[in-house]
């Protein structure tokens, strides 16, 4: 089982996490990429790199030949799956040990049994892990399951047996919308997992996410890693997860761990795995919900609590190691939170967000597991997550408030990121209080998130931060000798300057004198500072004759600067055009009209509703889009007639490319 040539079959932060594992134990490693990722950190960084299709993942992540091929090519001997796409998929790992290469991870029969639901629940029951009332049978009548659901009473969930990742799943409140429930997750578990089973499982309503983080290698040795809380979701898609679970009874969290290790032994599991329950504390009660057959996003809390590097020890364990460690030598040390960084807009129902990153300034002293850095490109092909902020400190409390610092410190341009919304959920009371649970995103923002509004004098700060970028600060070249302004950008000579502010019609005014600035903003509030400079991230500056200094990041995004500068409620982003941005922007106009409906990022047309002809109203949906796995609905700007169509399912599309043009005119 000795391998020196390990192929991962991955992409991004997970791919050079492997890398790292590899290097550490002395081993080379192959990536495989798509044509989207040719230029991406994990292909610049392996020992040796193959393309294996384009940027589709059916076409390439997932394409089991291609990959198969990149290894008898590269002489490969091993492959790390990493999560995602074909991790917990049992054919491969059966298609890898045919071709006479070692899968890094568990047999394809445990991955098989715990890749379905049902008989993952089975297994449970069978090794006395608690699970949840429902109905797991065989008997998939519509006749069967509607008789289970009324004997399990509402509220209940109907789940895909195949399901995963928060797809395939229905809530039950009302036994009347059970027969559609029913049917409805049948028709998308078909679809999406090519398997039409469904269970019906009790719904705990103000439940907690707990999972265990297990080890077992091909000696039979099976020990726990401790546990982590992944209560705060989105979609049942984990946002911020820490080691170990915080608030648990020790009896009940002792309980928790050996059923996790129990499980294992019985299924013959071996490499890194982890078992998910579902807590309620009011109960007091735990149930299982799955098992990760993999390497999980959120294993770096585990690794810092413990001091397990779990990568390395899944390469052991597939070259045959056995596990050097036993369960009473293991300590558990402190807590850690982990914080997913995505390209989303979460002011913008996390609308998805694409482009090339300008401006990459992550904090120093903590763990940041990345697959970009700053000229990367943000495609629409893939998940929106680009890194993983890992931080350790003695206790939970303090954890928190260091995190909320690195946060703090986190400067990043041209594309946007879901920081401020992070820091909003760490800092809220009610994780604090661990009063949050994995169904209470609503209840910590009722009305939707927005960002902090920024007050007046960080608005006049990004715009002095602006002028300073943009302003020759030697004293020797024409533009200051010329006059104090010119009509596309500001000069160093005393005078005025002129910014805009995303939104506004009226500029911010910089006024320049002997002393420093003065700068005036649209509604008439102004700042004046003294000595202003910037350089090297830090904006510095006499303000009422007292010392200042706020972190200060500037980067171009689009047709726009953005600056990015410290204030009471964390680094914010502030986007300002300049006179040349404004005058290049009207020159070039806008791609649709009020009466056209365009794409707000780039993606691929997954569902075209309407045809020409067809009379619409105002909001009706026309086009779903696929942007980063997630799909968009696009509405209808205006109630018209669909005039023009210019798209068609299978389509990838750019950002703001027109869709559909719509005739006012015909409107009724």
């Amino acid at each position: 089982m000795s391998f020196i040539r390990v192929l991962i079959a991955n992409r991004g932060e997970i791919a050079r996490r492997i890398q790292r594992g590899c290097r550490k134990l002395g081993l080379e490693s192959v990536a495989v990429f798509s044509e989207a990722d040719r230029d991406a950190p994990f292909v610049v960084e392996a020992d040796h790199a193959v393309s294996i299709g384009p940027a589709t993942p059916s076409a390439s992540y997932l394409n089991v030949a291609a990959i198969l091929e990149a290894a008898r090519a590269t002489g490969a001997d091993a492959v790390h799956p990493g999560y995602g796409f074909l991790s917990e998929n049992a054919d491969f790992a059966a298609a890898v040990e045919a071709a006479g290469l070692v899968f890094i991870g568990p047999e394809a029969r445990p991955i098989a049994r715990m890749g379905s639901k049902i008989e993952a629940k089975a297994a449970a029951e069978a090794a006395g892990v608690p699970v949840l009332p429902g109905y797991r049978g065989v008997d998939q009548s519509d006749t069967r399951l509607l008789q289970e659901a009324k004997a399990l009473g509402t509220p209940f969930l109907v789940k895909a047996s195949a399901g995963g990742g928060g797809r395939g799943m229905r809530l039950v409140t009302d036994m009347a919308d059970a027969p559609e429930a029913i049917a409805s997750t049948r028709a998308e578990a078909q679809g999406a997992f090519g398997d039409p089973a469904v269970f019906l499982e009790r719904f705990a309503a103000r439940a907690r996410h707990v999972e265990v983080q297990i080890l077992g290698d091909t000696h039979g040795t099976v020990v726990h890693l401790g546990d982590r809380d992944c209560s705060l979701q989105r979609n049942h898609q984990k946002l911020i997860e820490e080691a170990p679970a915080p608030d648990l009874p020790d009896d009940l969290r002792d309980d928790m761990r050996t059923a996790a290790v129990r499980l294992a032994q019985a299924i013959g599991y071996r490499s890194a795995g982890t078992v998910e329950y579902l807590y309620d504390p009011e109960r007091a009660e735990y149930y299982f919900l799955e098992m990760n057959t993999r390497l999980q996003v959120e294993h770096p809390v585990t690794e810092a609590v413990t001091g397990i590097d779990l990568v390395e020890w899944q390469l052991r364990i597939a070259r045959g190691e056995a596990v050097g460690f036993g369960q009473s030598d293991l300590r558990f040390d402190g807590h850690a939170i982990e914080v997913r960084i995505a390209a989303e807009d979460p002011a913008r129902n996390f609308q998805p967000e694409t482009g090339t990153i300008t401006l990459w300034v992550p904090p120093s002293g903590v763990r940041l597991d990345t697959g970009v850095g700053e000229g990367s490109v943000v495609s629409h092909h893939y998940d929106s997550m680009l890194a993983k902020l890992v931080v350790h400190a003695p206790d939970r409390a303090q954890a928190i408030r260091e995190t909320v610092a690195a946060i703090d410190r986190f400067a990043a341009g041209g594309v946007g990121l879901n920081l401020a919304f992070q820091r909003a959920l760490l800092t809220h009371p009610d994780f604090a209080a661990l009063r949050h649970h994995t169904a209470g995103l609503a209840e910590l923002f009722p009305g939707g998130w927005r960002p902090p509004e920024p007050d007046a004098q960080s608005r006049a700060l990004a715009a002095l931060a602006l002028h300073l970028h943009l302003t020759p600060q030697d004293g020797n070249t024409p533009w200051q000798t010329l006059g104090a302004w010119r009509l596309i950008a500001p000069a160093g000579r005393p005078g005025a300057a002129y910014y805009w502010a995303s939104g506004d019609d009226e500029p911010i005014r910089v006024e320049s004198n002997g002393y420093g600035q003065s700068i005036i903003l649209p509604d008439g509030a102004g700042l004046a500072t003294e000595a202003a400079k910037l350089g090297e991230g830090r904006l510095t500056a006499r303000i009422d004759g007292i010392p200042r200094e706020y972190i200060a990041h500037l980067c171009r995004a689009k047709n726009h600067w953005q600056v990015h500068l410290s204030t009471l409620d964390g680094l914010a982003g502030f986007a300002l055009e300049t006179l040349e941005d404004r005058y290049f922007q009207a020159a070039s106009g806008k791609t649709g009209g009020a009466d056209t409906l365009v794409a707000p990022m780039p993606g691929a047309v997954d569902e075209l509703r309407v045809a020409v002809g067809d009379r619409v109203a105002a909001g009706d949906t026309l086009v779903v889009l696929e942007a980063m796995k997630l799909l968009q609905s696009l509405t209808a700007p205006v109630s018209g007639i669909v005039a023009d169509i210019y798209c068609a399912p299978g389509d990838t599309v750019a950002g703001q490319a027109p869709l559909i043009k719509l005739d006012q005119e015909e409107a009724r």
